[in-house]
C-alpha cells in the first residue's frame, strides 16, 4: 500500500493502468472477429469417403448435390472398374475473399486388369451458413469432365502372347488356326451317340461334355464350345462328327504345339485362370483372362503374356469423339526358348506311341547337359514322371556302383564269380529269373546284370567309396534354373552291410528320376555328369567328374557289350554304335512281382533313360523302346 492507501502496480496505479487498456480496446480495427479458417478438415473428410466410396458422406460435404450424385460417382468407378482408390488432400488455399477456397488433391485408382491410374483433380469450396461446402461440378471427379453428359468409358487388350521356342528356334507352343468343335444343345438328338463320337474322336469324356451343356447361362440354342481341333486333323474328323445332329464348328485360334501331346508336360497348357492361379497372378489379371496353368506356360506365364494395353476415354453423346485421357502401354511378351531339340522330341514322341503303362523317356546331350527331348505318359496326367518321377533306379545304378568298382582296382576283366545267391549282412540276394554264370569275367557280369557278383564285390568297397561314386554321378545335387518340378537323385549312405549291397544294385533307399538317370548315361558318354539344362537362358553349371579318365573309357565299353551280348540286346539298332544298361527295379507292396522296366543309354553325345512304371523287365520292355526311339531318330 502506498501512502493515502491507493493500489499500485507495477509502477503504475491501477487506474491508470485501466485507462491504458481501454485506449488499446478502442483502437482496434472494426475487422477484428476472427477470420474463417481453411477447410482442411472437409476436404480430408470427403477425400476419406470417396476412397471408400461412401456417396452419402460425400454428399453431406457438397452444397446442393445432384440427385443422381451417388450415380455419378458410383458409375464413374464401375466404368472403370475401380478396385480401390486412395485420395490425398494437397494445397488448400483461399480463393480471394475468404469466402471461398480451392483445394487440390491427388488421386491414384487401381483399376482392375489395366493397374494403377494417378491423376489430379481441385475441389472449390465456398462457407455456407458459416460451414464450409464443396460446390458441385463433375470436373471434381476429374478435370476432363467438364461438360454435360460426360463419362468415362475404358479399353483393355492383351498383346498375342509370345512363342515357347526350342533349340533351333521352331515354335513349340504358338497361337494358331484351329476348328472349335462344339454343341448346340438344343440341336443334340441322342446324346448318347454324341458322348461316343466326341470321345472316339476328340478324347472328351461324357462327363466333361455334361459340364458343359450345364454351365450357368447355357441356352438350347447357343454355341457350346468342346475341343478346339488343329486343322490337320479336323480335315479327318469332319466327315465323322458333321452328321452327328447337335455338333457344330467355329473357327477360332489356339494356343498350340507342333503336334498332338508335343512336349505337353514340359509346355504346359493355356485356359481360362482359375481362382486359385487368379490369387497367385493377381494384378494385371482378372476373371475371363486366358493364362498358363501348367508346365512352363505358367512357369513363365509373365513373360509370355506381357501385359494388357488399356485406354481412358472421356466419351458423351454418340456424335462427340472420345477423348483420350490416359493410355496403359502394357509390356511385350517375350518368348521362352528351351534346349529341346525337336526331331529328338518327336521321336521321344514315336517312342512312347502305344505304350499303355504310365512311362517316360528323357534326352540329354551329354557334351552340355543340354535336355533334348522329355516325354512322360499318359498325357491326360498333369504329373510330369520324367522330370518329378522318384523310382527306385534297379540295375542301370550299377554304372555308378562299376565306377566305383573300377575306381578301387577292378577291371572289366577281371575275373568273379556270379552264383545263384550271395549274402550280405545276413540278407539274402539272388539273380534275375534265377540265373547264375558261375566263373566269369567283370565285363560279363555287368553284361548280363548279375547281382551276385555286384554283392560280393562291394563287400570289399571302402564304407565311402560307393557314396562319393554317387555323388559323383550327381546324386544328391540340385537342378539350378530349372523351374518346373524336378527330382534329381538320392543316394543315402547305407546303414549297414545288407543296405550297402541293395544300394550298390539301386534298391534300398536309393531313389532317382528319369531325368537324373539320362543324366548318369550322359556322364558316361562325356566323361564328365553335368546338372541337366532345360532353359536355353539358364547359365551353364560347372560340370563334376562323373567318371574318372581312367574309368570312363571302361564304362563306354561295359555298357556297349550289355547291347552287344547282355540283358540290352533289344536296343540294338543295325548300324549304330548304341550303349547302355537295363534295369528291372522292385517296386516292393502288396505285389512283389512288379517291377518297373528301365533302360539307360547313349548313342554317340545323346544320352537317354526310358521308364515303363510297373512295365516289368527292362531288357524286354524299356529296351526295346529305346531301339525304337533311335530308329525314329535316325542316324
Amino acid at each position: 500500500m502506498t501512502a493515502g492507501g491507493r493500489r499500485q502496480v507495477g509502477g503504475l496505479p491501477l487506474a491508470a493502468r485501466a485507462l491504458l487498456a481501454l485506449l488499446a480496446l478502442l483502437a482496434l480495427p472494426a475487422c477484428s472477429k476472427s477470420e474463417p479458417a481453411l477447410p482442411r478438415a472437409e476436404v480430408g473428410r470427403f477425400l476419406a469417403a470417396w476412397s471408400a466410396l461412401d456417396t452419402a458422406a460425400m454428399a453431406a460435404i457438397v452444397a446442393e448435390p445432384p440427385p443422381d450424385f451417388a450415380a455419378l460417382v458410383a458409375g464413374m468407378s464401375e466404368a472403370l472398374q475401380v478396385t480401390a482408390g486412395r485420395f490425398t488432400a494437397g494445397q488448400v488455399a483461399f480463393a480471394g475473399d475468404k469466402a471461398t477456397a480451392d483445394a487440390q488433391y491427388a488421386a491414384s485408382l487401381d483399376l482392375a486388369g489395366l493397374g494403377t491410374w494417378e491423376y489430379t483433380g481441385s475441389l472449390r469450396l465456398a462457407r455456407v451458413d458459416k460451414v464450409w461446402r464443396i460446390e458441385w461440378s463433375p470436373t471434381i471427379l476429374h478435370p476432363a469432365l467438364d461438360a454435360p453428359g460426360l463419362r468415362f468409358e475404358r479399353t483393355r487388350a492383351w498383346p498375342a502372347r509370345a512363342p515357347i521356342l526350342g533349340a533351333d528356334g521352331a515354335e513349340l507352343a504358338s497361337v494358331q488356326d484351329v476348328t472349335v468343335v462344339g454343341l448346340a444343345p438344343g440341336r443334340i438328338r441322342d446324346r448318347a451317340q454324341v458322348d461316343a463320337v466326341l470321345k472316339e474322336q476328340l478324347g472328351v469324356e461324357p462327363a466333361e461334355i455334361t459340364a458343359a451343356l450345364t454351365a450357368p447361362g447355357v441356352q438350347p440354342e447357343h454355341f457350346v464350345a468342346i475341343r478346339p481341333v488343329r486343322q490337320d486333323r479336323f480335315a479327318a474328323m469332319r466327315p465323322i462328327l458333321e452328321p452327328v445332329p447337335g455338333v457344330f464348328f467355329q473357327q477360332g485360334k489356339a494356343r498350340l504345339s507342333p503336334a498332338d501331346g508335343f512336349a505337353a508336360h514340359v509346355i504346359g497348357r493355356v485356359g481360362e485362370v482359375t481362382a486359385e492361379r487368379l490369387e497367385q497372378l493377381q494384378i494385371p489379371y482378372v476373371v475371363g483372362d486366358r493364362v498358363g496353368l501348367s508346365g512352363l506356360e505358367a512357369a513363365y506365364e509373365r513373360q509370355l503374356a506381357g501385359t494388357p494395353t488399356g485406354e481412358i476415354r472421356v466419351v458423351g453423346s454418340e456424335e462427340a469423339r472420345p477423348r483420350l485421357v490416359y493410355t496403359f502401354r502394357g509390356a511385350t511378351p517375350q518368348p521362352v526358348r528351351l534346349t529341346l531339340d525337336t526331331a529328338v522330341q518327336a521321336a521321344a514322341e514315336q517312342a512312347l506311341a502305344g505304350v499303355t503303362q504310365p512311362a517316360a523317356l528323357v534326352a540329354i546331350d551329354a557334351a552340355t547337359g543340354d535336355v533334348r527331348a522329355v516325354a512322360s505318359r499318359p498325357l491326360r496326367e498333369e504329373f510330369n514322371r520324367a522330370l518329378d518321377g522318384r523310382y527306385p533306379p534297379g540295375s542301370t545304378f550299377k554304372v555308378v556302383t562299376a565306377a566305383a568298382l573300377l575306381g578301387a582296382g577292378t577291371t572289366v576283366e577281371t575275373p568273379v564269380a556270379c552264383p545263384p545267391e550271395a549274402t550280405a549282412g545276413g540278407q539274402r540276394f539272388v539273380n534275375f529269373e534265377g540265373e547264375a554264370l558261375g566263373p566269369t569275367t567283370f565285363r560279363n557280369a555287368f553284361a548280363h546284370s548279375c547281382n551276385t557278383a555286384f554283392v560280393s564285390l562291394v563287400a570289399a568297397l571302402p564304407e565311402a567309396a560307393l557314396t562319393a561314386a554317387a555323388e559323383a554321378f550327381g546324386f544328391g545335387r540340385a537342378y539350378p534354373d530349372f523351374r518346373l518340378p524336378v527330382a534329381g537323385g538320392q543316394f543315402p549312405a547305407p546303414r549297414d552291410a545288407a543296405e550297402k549291397a541293395s544300394a550298390a544294385i539301386g534298391q534300398a533307399r536309393v531313389i532317382a528320376s528319369p531325368v537324373h538317370m539320362a543324366s548318369v548315361a550322359a556322364a558316361v558318354a562325356g566323361g564328365v555328369w553335368r546338372p541337366p539344362r532345360l532353359l536355353a537362358e539358364a547359365p551353364s553349371e560347372p560340370p563334376s567328374p562323373g567318371a574318372s579318365a581312367a574309368a570312363a573309357g571302361p564304362l563306354r565299353d561295359l555298357m556297349g557289350e550289355v547291347v552287344r551280348t547282355g540283358t540290352g540286346t533289344a536296343a540294338a539298332v543295325a548300324g549304330q554304335q548304341v550303349a547302355g544298361k537295363t534295369g528291372t527295379a522292385e517296386v516292393g507292396g502288396p505285389d512283389p512281382d512288379q517291377t518297373h522296366a528301365w533302360f539307360i543309354g547313349f548313342r554317340g553325345s545323346l544320352a537317354f533313360a526310358i521308364l515303363v512304371e510297373r512295365g516289368g523287365v527292362g531288357g524286354r520292355v524299356a529296351a526295346p523302346l529305346a531301339a525304337r526311339f533311335l530308329t525314329a531318330l535316325g542316324p
